[in-house]
């Protein structure tokens, strides 16, 4: 195949592709189906460091240069780390929400080291975050080993004023949809990082089947994770090819309940823009090339998550 016959087939698959890319872009947010937001409501969008190559400044950087209000990413535990991302985020008018959690397989030292980086990322003295979002236990610990985490955190909001989320997550303590009804249940308290596409991935299912225990978990809703998931996976290679329409259209639909629910009652909606990349992002055999752009969806995830919401 000469040059010129290969530049014109990618030309036109390119063109193709934006042709239905564009109507999906403009359609589902389009559908402003929300009342008028209470005095109060902020919607806050946010980056991830996630497969950034590049250090703290660039990253800042490139957030606002994207027209991110501010990211999220892992307290760091040593000062220098520390002062580098605070010169950043002051530099650059950001934002932060930051990541918690921890490793270990004893219960007991999972607890102690969760609690001190939490309490740290909390009260430290340079900026008070706009969340903490928890990576909480295990999948494998009893309920009464996990329990300790959520009233750790329960606590520590009212004392720091700081909100503090538990994700549900792949092998942390909510990891699927029936198990985090058993602790929304027990611990009113518990507040979620809805990032649904784990549960669409653990149950095998866009969970039509366990409707009302979704409906739980987005009453206690405070922060999102914007990420497409699906049955087979917890990320489509492309939120932006038409053949995932369907599946976009019920997480927008998730979204859409929690965002109306702060809109009413005037609080402000954080979301995290997190595709992530290799091996999250699918890749091509032998090489390891992403099929796609991750920065480059996750700016469209901001878009449409500002012309939807905003």
């Amino acid at each position: 195949m000469n040059t010129n016959r290969r530049k014109f087939i990618q030309q036109s698959a390119a063109a193709t592709t934006a042709a239905f890319i564009h109507p999906l872009l403009q359609n589902f947010p389009a559908k402003k189906i929300l009342s008028p937001a209470t005095p109060g409501f902020e919607l806050i969008v946010l980056a991830t460091d996630w497969g950034f190559k590049g250090n703290r400044d660039a990253f800042c950087a490139a957030a606002k240069r994207e027209g991110y209000d501010g990211i999220e990413v892992w307290w760091p535990d040593d000062a220098k780390a520390q002062e580098e991302l605070f010169t950043a985020l002051d530099k650059y008018g950001l934002k932060v929400g930051f990541l918690c959690g921890g490793w270990q397989e004893n219960h007991k030292e999972h607890l102690e080291s969760f609690t001190k980086f939490t309490t740290d990322a909390a009260t430290n003295k340079r900026k008070k975050p706009l969340y903490i979002n928890c990576h909480s236990g295990r999948d494998y610990f009893t309920v009464e080993q996990n329990r300790p985490f959520i009233q750790h955190t329960a606590k520590l909001s009212r004392e720091s004023g700081v909100p503090i989320y538990h994700e549900t997550h792949r092998g942390r303590i909510l990891f699927a949809a029936h198990i985090t009804k058993q602790y929304l249940d027990l611990e009113s308290s518990l507040r979620l990082t809805l990032d649904i596409s784990h549960w669409c991935n653990v149950h095998e299912s866009m969970l039509d089947d366990q409707a009302a225990t979704v409906q739980q978990a987005l009453s206690r809703t405070g922060h999102i994770h914007a990420r497409i998931g699906h049955p087979e996976g917890p990320q489509v290679n492309d939120p932006r090819a038409p053949e995932w329409a369907v599946t976009i259209q019920k997480h927008i639909e998730w979204w859409d309940v929690v965002v109306k629910d702060k809109r009413a009652k005037g609080e402000p909606m954080t979301f995290l823009t997190e595709f992530g990349p290799a091996d999250y992002m699918p890749t091509l055999p032998y090489t390891k090339r992403e099929v796609a752009d991750q920065w480059a969806i996750n700016v469209h995830m901001m878009q449409l998550l500002r012309q939807r919401y905003s």
